[in-house]
This record gives structure tokens, C-alpha cells and sequence, in this order.
């Protein structure tokens, strides 16, 4: 499926937004995490577009090849401001998929405006509460090579060691969007150091209002979680479930908190079900609050 890149403009920056099959009906948008690119999502985008659907992935603010804020002051209601002129962009209400950060903005903004800018929401492996010492872990590889690497082999090695449950290395031309050469030769990282003080500092804080936020979601729910993952846990994922109590939730075994990276095969055959559902009330509510493991 042919994809589309072109620059959204967006409080005086501009973001790398990819569309696939413009013309397609329904229209998804997808999120990122923290510290990822679009490029997260292109198996499921390509893969559903295939199918018909619009599917439309972007890269926020100070991550890919979208633009950084000048000064580096970065704070979540950017973020979410973003999200909301992209969904408002879309030729209808868009279906948001949403990873860790990516989910959380969609949940906050789901929740605290009315209408929702969404039509449905699928939250993969985030919920209101995470588990810190996983988020701590993430943070920590995110913080540990400010100096870059030498090469893509290193990169691909260091990415190995996080991420033991993949079984191939990432090879130079996956890396090429991760990674950007500097003055003195050396790969960093694609997203703004900055991002690593500002966005994080707050997001603690956010806890309440996004607990707050998700119990006023009235629009179809999805929570994707992966079996392995330290941000998501068996608790956390039945205190969302109150919140929301008609929420659909499946869990993939064998995916960590990187869900469609781990288990994309299956991330991606949830969520066609999940939107093919959206037309068939029954069949979606019959599904609510149930956990299924695939």
C-alpha cells in the first residue's frame, strides 16, 4: 500500500505526518509512545490500510523527523493540542490507536472534551496508573548513551540487550530513522534530550487527572496488553477496568510492553476485529470488560 508523507503545521512547528490509503473509510489515527517514531506502527498501518481503511501515523513533536521546540520546554498539553488538530483534520472522527504516551493523550483528551474528537479508542499497554519500575526501566535506556554510539552495530547491540525477547538484531536500514549522525559522527538518538525533563517530570502528576478523565470516556474502548509487560499489570488493568466499565480488554501473552513490536500479527488481528466491531453494538458490548488471552 502506497503511503503519502507530508508536514501538518501545528502551534508553529510542523509534524511528518504519513497517510495511507487517503481515500479509505474508517479513519485511524495512530499515536506513538515515548521516545518512538511513526515507524512503530507501519506493519498494522500498511496491513489495515490493505484492508480499506484510512490509517494515518505521525511523528510528535520532538521525536522522527517532526520538528523539536525551540528552548526545549515541552509539556503534555502540547502534545495533546497536537492530537486533537490532527484528529479535527480527518475527514471524519477518527478511531485512535495509542501506545503508552500515544494512549494516555488520546485518554485525556477522550475524556475532558466533549464531543470526543475520537470515535473509539485502542489503548495499547497503558493505563491511567503504570507501574513506575517499569517506566523506570524505559527511562533509563532512553538515559544511558548521551554520548551516542559509534555505529548502527552498536545501536543494534545496546537495543538487544533492553529488548532480550526479540529475536533479530535491528538491522542499519531499520536503525537509519532512529538515529541521527551529529557533528562528531556519532548516532544519537531521533528524539530531543529535552524531551527527558520536561514531558517527564510532569507525568507523574498526571495520574489523577488522566483517572479522572477515563471515567468520563463514552466512546468505544480497547485495552491492549502484553503478558510480559512491567508497565501494565493485573491490577492496574482492573482499576482501568472500573473506570471504564465498558471497556473490552485483551491480553497478548508473549508481548511486553512493546505490544506491536513484539506480537504484531496479533495486535494487528485485535484491532480490525475491534474496528469491523464498531458497527455491530451487540457483538462489541458482548466483548466489555472481558479479558481474553490469545
Amino acid at each position: 500500500m502506497l503511503s503519502a508523507v507530508t508536514r501538518f503545521p501545528v502551534a508553529g512547528l510542523s509534524l511528518a505526518v504519513e497517510t495511507r490509503h487517503a481515500a479509505g473509510n474508517p479513519a485511524l489515527l495512530f499515536a506513538h509512545g515515548f521516545g518512538q517514531t511513526r515507524g512503530a506502527w507501519t506493519a498494522t498501518a500498511t496491513a489495515l490500510a490493505a484492508t480499506g481503511c484510512r490509517c494515518v501515523t505521525f511523528d510528535s513533536r520532538g521525536h522522527g523527523e517532526s520538528d523539536r521546540l525551540a528552548g526545549g520546554d515541552y509539556h503534555m498539553d502540547q502534545f495533546a493540542d497536537d492530537l486533537v488538530q490532527l484528529a479535527r483534520a480527518q475527514p471524519q472522527p477518527p478511531i485512535l490507536i495509542g501506545a503508552s504516551m500515544g494512549g494516555l493523550l488520546g485518554l485525556l483528551v477522550a475524556g475532558e472534551m466533549t464531543p470526543s474528537p475520537f470515535r473509539a479508542l485502542v489503548l495499547v499497554d497503558i493505563t491511567p496508573r503504570w507501574e513506575t519500575a517499569g517506566v523506570e526501566r524505559i527511562l533509563a535506556f532512553m538515559q544511558a548513551h548521551p554520548d551516542g554510539f559509534a555505529d548502527y552495530a552498536e545501536a543494534a547491540e545496546q537495543i538487544a540487550v533492553h529488548m532480550p525477547q526479540r529475536r533479530e538484531r535491528k538491522s542499519e536500514q531499520q536503525l537509519r530513522p532512529l538515529l541521527r549522525e551529529g557533528a562528531d559522527g556519532r548516532l544519537r538518538w531521533h528524539w530531543d534530550p529535552a524531551l527527558l525533563t520536561g514531558v517527564v517530570r510532569e507525568s507523574e502528576r498526571y495520574q489523577p487527572a488522566l483517572q479522572a478523565a477515563a471515567a468520563k470516556v463514552d466512546v468505544p474502548v480497547l485495552l491492549l496488553s502484553g503478558g510480559r509487560s512491567d508497565v501494565v499489570s493485573g491490577d492496574t488493568v482492573s482499576e482501568f477496568l472500573q473506570l471504564v466499565p465498558h471497556a473490552c480488554h485483551v491480553d497478548l501473552p508473549h508481548a511486553t510492553h512493546m505490544v506491536a513490536g513484539d506480537a504484531n500479527d496479533a495486535f494487528t488481528r485485535e484491532v480490525a476485529h475491534f474496528v469491523q466491531g464498531l458497527d455491530s453494538p451487540a457483538d462489541s458490548r458482548q466483548r466489555a470488560g472481558a479479558a481474553q488471552t490469545q
